[in-house]
């Protein structure tokens, strides 16, 4: 088919960068209603008080400092094509990584698969075998809404995927070709139906550095640098892009419909060892297990970074993105039809899902703080 042609294109062209993880140092900043001279444009304040939070969650990102894995092993007589830990980037690079597994998969020659987890990685994964014409079963302790995808961020940019210094060259073209694939299918998915839409980012310095596009510049359209404290935010330096916003709990509950619509069957399992896994009646098995990938392949390198989201009564004048990459205290804002999403927290090594009320504290007062300073 042409789009799948189109993608196919995409697998040219590898190019090399550095990750968001080098930006360093950035500012806490914020919004009241004002309008842009230079575009005319209005940015309503996000009203970030603790009498308008809905809930708070908390996930935790499987992350390995030498980035995500997409590579296939034989074990007995299976053949294992793993398709895991993307740090903070599992639903932006979802359709990129599943696309590159789906292609080790194929190439086994098989008819029928097994994929281990139903977040945005294993359906992504699950509906490309089956548009090959495939069939698929879906093995997974949760489901939708209850995965860990359901609880992420999900703005379209691939952050905190892997270390520098710490990844190979063969990594960053895997890297580069998952985020150009990735990129091109949520846009033909942008729309109600699937909760994905376009929308206005900033990200928001302190100090003037150049600007890094993971994947490539081209997917970043409409990139602008403003050095106007009086125009965005009362940031000294802000970079401007349109990229897409997801809504997890529309787009995961679309794709789990059209994995069923397409045939598809789901069985509810918790593997309690890789024995279980083996054990399935499936000879090629593709595993999407994220953080469960520690134990169940014994990848002791892949660790828990644990992220807390505070959500507030929505907004829908509020039709713009910002982040504040500063390392010790990041934050960001996105808005959803039925609510806006604060972030955002970074732990390391912590296995809790626990709410931390000191970071909910920290995030409203920052986000406070950001919406006082436009002018």
């Amino acid at each position: 088919m042409k789009k799948d042609n189109d993608l196919l294109k995409l697998h040219s062209g590898r190019r090399r960068f550095l990750t968001l993880a080098s930006l360093g140092a950035a500012l806490g900043v914020s919004g009241a209603c004002t309008r842009v001279p230079e575009t005319g444009r209005g940015y309503a304040p996000v009203r970030a008080s603790a009498d308008r939070v809905i809930r708070t969650v908390s996930g935790l990102r499987p992350y390995r400092p030498s980035g995500f894995v997409v590579r296939s092993e034989r074990i007995g007589n299976k053949t294992v094509v793993h398709n895991y830990g993307h740090g903070g980037a599992g639903v932006t690079l979802s359709w990129g990584t599943a696309w590159l597994a789906a292609d080790e998969a194929v190439a086994t020659g098989a008819s029928s698969f097994a994929v281990l987890g139903a977040g945005a990685v294993g359906l992504a994964t699950a509906r490309l075998l089956q548009r090959r014409g495939l069939e698929v079963v879906i093995y997974a302790r949760e489901l939708p809404p209850d995965t860990t995808s359901n609880v992420a961020g999900a703005l379209w940019f691939p952050t905190s995927v892997y270390e520098p210094g710490r990844v190979s060259p063969e990594f960053m073209g895997q890297f580069t070709e998952a985020c150009q694939i990735s990129h091109r299918m949520f846009q033909s998915l942008v729309g109600e139906r699937y909760g994905i839409r376009w929308i206005e980012n900033h990200y928001l310095y302190k100090t003037l550095r150049e600007t890094e596009y993971p994947g490539g510049p081209n997917l970043y359209p409409g990139k602008r640098l403003t050095q106007n404290p009086n125009i965005f935010f009362g940031s000294p330096y802000t970079q401007q892009f349109f990229t897409m916003m997801i809504d997890p709990t529309i787009y995961l509950d679309a794709m789990l419909g059209d994995f069923f619509r397409a045939g598809g069957e789901v069985k509810v399992t918790e593997f309690s060892d890789l024995e279980a896994v083996m054990a399935l009646s499936e000879t090629v098995i593709v595993n999407c297990t994220g953080l469960g990938a520690r134990d169940l392949f014994n990848d002791g390198e892949l660790i828990p970074v644990k992220g807390q989201l505070t959500m507030l009564l929505p907004q829908p004048e509020v039709d713009y993105t910002y982040v504040v990459p500063e390392p010790n205290n990041l934050l960001y804002m996105f808005p959803r039809a039925n609510e806006i999403v604060l972030g955002g927290t970074s732990e390391p090594n912590n296995w809790s899902l626990d709410v931390d009320p000191e970071q909910v504290g920290r995030m409203l007062e920052g986000h406070s703080s950001i919406a006082t300073t436009l002018r």
